[in-house]
């Protein structure tokens, strides 16, 4: 009966240890921290094209995107760190049915993401690439691309300057 009462808390304390680790806690894993927070998104001369809410869920292992744009669309992303591929995900989906797949990682002074070679009409294959570059002032400027086979830029779809809004 008393190695059977050992058995049983030696397994309760095994397990609640696991439990109260953090996983998704390594370096990593915070890499795209800097974009946590409510923040107003303008673009080049001031306008307001949109706000976004960034928090961290599942225990520092996602964080999620909630953008609300001026013109009244809103969008969700989940982003997360893969230790499998070593690579940063994000899965994008929008009000208007638009879904985007991208994955990639930090690259010199941004945080850069790309998705799989589309089929192009008016600019031929290309690649969506995301990138944030944090500035020396808090800001963060995010630039959407779409790039050529070469990965050279085709097009800017969305040139957006984040700063921080105190929400209470």
């Amino acid at each position: 009966m008393q190695s059977y009462f050992a058995i049983l808390l030696f397994a309760l304390t095994s397990f609640s240890g696991l439990a109260q680790a953090c996983p998704c806690c390594t370096e990593n894993y915070n890499q795209f921290d800097f974009w946590l927070g409510n923040w107003e998104v303008k673009d080049t001369n001031g306008i307001a094209l949109g706000s976004n809410q960034i928090s961290e869920a599942e225990q520092n292992c996602l964080i999620v995107e909630h953008w609300t744009g001026a013109s009244g669309g809103t969008g969700t992303s989940y982003n997360y760190y893969d230790s499998s591929d070593s690579l940063w995900h994000q899965l994008w989906v929008s009000s208007n049915g638009f879904i985007l797949n991208l994955k990639g990682s930090w690259q010199g002074e941004s945080m850069q993401l790309r998705s799989k070679l589309q089929k192009g009409k008016s600019v031929g294959d290309f690649y969506h690439q995301i990138s944030w570059t944090p500035q020396k002032d808090g800001s963060i400027i995010q630039r959407w691309d779409y790039l050529g086979t070469k990965g050279e830029v085709l097009q800017t779809v969305f040139y957006g300057i984040y700063r921080k809004v105190n929400k209470d």
